[in-house]
């Protein structure tokens, strides 16, 4: 018996001793990690030091005033400037002819209606539906409905009495009847020349976007090759830097440009306009007018306040309103509103090139009653030229 109790007492303390060492191993497995170490601290940076604390300043070498050189009194010190160049004044080439020089550029539209007739024409048989689509031809040229029937019937007539239609004979019948449809016998001068013995007034007109200010420019360019002196009038107050253009413009040529503030009253620049050019003497005075649109009734009334200043000191000898060729038949109600105001004496095309369409050339003289004077071939300087209804019409139809 006494064998089986010591047996039970040595267990017990087997297992209580394993136990405990079950225990220590485990809490020395689950011990807390070790507090973080401090971070490092970077010491800012020194402030700078004022009064006792301030530190001791270096030695540096010195001079003393009567080892510094000052300049000689005798030899005074002078700043060059940069000097300023006066832009290059430009010589225009001569107006005369200018049309045909640039013939090349205004036949590209001859595709539309030159061409379309000839070989519309030249066909063996001109029924009734030939004649349709030659209708159809002039009226896409924008020639316009009253001019298209009338050119259309005197073409049936003259090639039944023609009876032959050969090529020449053709492009020389449709030669003379577009010239007699353009109107040679319409007076295409401008007119710079005042009765009053002052300098010719000119003024130019338009909606916005038609080139008014880049043909004034290039007009002058046209007068200052035939002779004039010419005075630039900037009455454009409400387009940012139509002014500065302008002024560009007369630059290059040697025109005064008189202008005001920007937004300040047109009507008060075209009257210094017509002051300072019959105080210069100048032979014709150009005055540059703000874009507008026709069926803006307050801007329609100011333009006429413009014209009625400017005649205080002389009649207009002309008023030129700048259609933009593109338009077509849209340029002919603008045509109409500006003519009821400002009186139109001649017409300026503008973009009559290869992306034109040549019968708007018939149909404003015909809605206005007034000569087509000149036209704009391109962006060129010297792209602007007298029209000339006999290059005009040979451009069209072609060599």
């Amino acid at each position: 018996m006494d064998i089986v109790i010591l047996a039970v007492v040595i267990a017990v303390v087997v297992v209580g001793a394993l136990g405990g060492l079950i225990v220590g191993s485990r809490r020395k497995k689950q011990l807390p990690p070790p507090p973080p170490t401090a971070p490092d601290i970077t010491a800012p940076p020194a402030e700078p030091h004022v009064g006792d604390e301030a530190e001791t300043p270096r030695e540096e070498p010195r001079r003393t005033v009567e080892e510094v050189d000052f300049p000689d009194g005798s030899t005074p010190v002078v700043v060059e400037e940069a000097p300023t160049e006066a832009p290059a004044i430009e010589i225009p080439e001569p107006t005369a002819g200018r049309l045909v020089r640039l013939r090349a550029r205004l036949s590209r539209s001859q595709n539309v209606l030159g061409k379309g007739l000839l070989t519309l024409l030249s066909r063996e048989h001109l029924d009734e539906d030939t004649w349709e689509e030659i209708e159809d031809t002039l009226l896409i040229s924008d020639i316009g409905v009253q001019p298209t029937q009338e050119l259309v019937e005197r073409l049936r007539e003259r090639v039944r009495v023609l009876g032959t239609r050969t090529p020449t004979e053709l492009r020389g019948l449709l030669r003379e009847e577009l010239i007699a449809l353009v109107d040679p016998s319409m007076d295409r001068t401008v007119r710079t020349e005042n009765e009053t013995g002052g300098p010719g007034i000119v003024m130019v007109v338009g909606v916005n976007g038609t080139g008014k200010t880049t043909t004034t420019g290039k007009l002058a360019r046209v007068l200052v090759a035939d002779g004039n002196t010419v005075v630039l009038g900037a009455a454009d107050t409400f387009r940012a830097a139509a002014a500065d253009q302008l002024e560009t413009w007369g630059e290059r040529v040697g025109a005064h440009t008189v202008r005001g503030p920007e937004g300040g009253d047109p009507a008060s620049v075209a009257f210094d306009a017509v002051k300072e050019g019959k105080e210069m003497a100048a032979n014709v005075v150009l005055i540059d007018t703000a874009g507008r649109l026709h069926t803006k009734t307050g801007l329609m009334d100011e333009l006429g306040k413009v014209k009625r200043v400017v005649e205080k000191h002389a009649p207009l000898d002309e008023v030129l309103l700048v259609l933009d060729a593109t338009t077509g038949q849209n340029g002919l109600v603008q045509a109409r509103v500006f003519a009821e105001v400002v009186n139109i004496t001649g017409i300026v095309l503008t973009k009559l090139d290869g992306t034109a369409k040549g019968g708007i050339v018939v149909a404003v003289q015909r809605e206005l009653g007034v000569p087509v004077k000149l036209i704009g071939l391109g962006e060129g300087a010297d792209d602007l030229a007298p029209f000339e209804p006999d290059a005009f019409v040979d451009a069209l139809i072609g060599e």
